[in-house]
């Protein structure tokens, strides 16, 4: 049995169908925990278990997790939390539902930088990677997935790119860095869900074919949308004003800002790509794949 956490999300959305492509070859039952079974399209809900409700409910995850042999595990974003109750604090019902199943394997969604000096300095970042250490406590065998920014934090933007011809963020113009799909994530995610030979406890860098920085973002949208795209550097205060004045927890907002800050500072740069570290989907794809007919709508 493998349970799915927050099956309709980006990544989730992705991992869902994959399994069912290839679960019940190798005799595998899927269990999904979703707080709305009507967002789940008909032919899925006819082939999997639903579990209602919120994966961050000691409840229902003790009956979610009741005869887990898996667990693809993703805490949702809540930004009126400070960034360790909203990550650790989610997650310590899980946990203890994991060690009182005796689930055997998990596989979670979290961040590059462990081991890096930045680690520690690094908002939602390091509130990620002390909840990879919660899940880990748990006795589990566990594989934190290790992923750098995501192509699709791009389409936030999309009614900028079309009106203005202008995305941003708060990193250097030249910085290079690893961005991934969230496609990509997913089929990871499904592999080692799949393969359960692993033991212990690690992380596995999802990292994209490539480093980018936004100025090669800029160059890859003009070329696919076929109209000039071009980068604005934010600062960390406007960016810090911006989220408070939508009424963000104060700690959260410092949380995101400290994590721009260390990705500035090359958090995400200490991974190495190599053949089982790097994911296929290129900028240039997503861009022609997904990106192009939002802007375009």
């Amino acid at each position: 049995m493998i349970v799915i956490t927050a099956p309709t999300g980006n990544i989730g959305g992705h991992l869902l169908p994959l399994l069912l492509d290839s679960a019940p070859a190798l005799g595998e039952e899927l269990r999904v925990v979703v707080r709305d079974p009507a967002r789940l399209p008909g032919t899925v809900r006819d082939r999997v278990e639903v579990i209602t409700g919120s994966h961050g409910d000691a409840e229902v995850v003790g009956r979610a997790f009741d005869g887990a042999d898996a667990v693809f595990w993703l805490v949702p974003p809540d930004s009126s939390l400070p960034p360790h109750d909203a990550y650790s604090g989610f997650t310590l019902p899980a946990a203890e539902a994991l060690a009182g199943h005796r689930v055997g394997h998990v596989v979670g969604v979290s961040a590059l930088g462990r081991g890096t000096p930045l680690a520690g300095r690094a908002g939602l970042v390091t509130a990620s990677l002390a909840m990879d250490d919660l899940i880990a406590g748990s006795g589990v065998a566990y594989r934190a997935l290790a992923c750098p920014s995501f192509f699709e934090n791009l389409l936030e933007e999309a009614g900028s790119i079309r009106e203005r011809g202008v995305f941003t963020d708060t990193v250097a113009a030249d910085r290079k860095a690893p961005l991934v799909a969230v496609a990509d994530i997913a089929a990871v995610a499904a592999r080692l869900l799949l393969d359960r030979s692993w033991t212990g406890t690690d992380s596995v860098p999802v990292l994209g074919p490539e480093d980018v920085s936004p100025d090669d973002l800029a160059r890859i949208m003009s070329e696919q949308l076929g109209r000039p795209v071009r980068y604005e550097r934010q600062s960390l205060d406007d960016l810090r004003a911006t989220l408070a004045g939508h009424g963000l927890d104060e700690a959260f907002v410092r949380g995101v800002t400290d994590m721009k800050r260390a990705k500035d500072d090359g958090l995400d740069a200490g991974a190495a790509r190599t053949p089982d570290t790097a994911t296929p989907t290129t900028f240039a794809q997503w861009c022609a794949e997904t990106l192009k007919p939002v802007v375009q709508n």
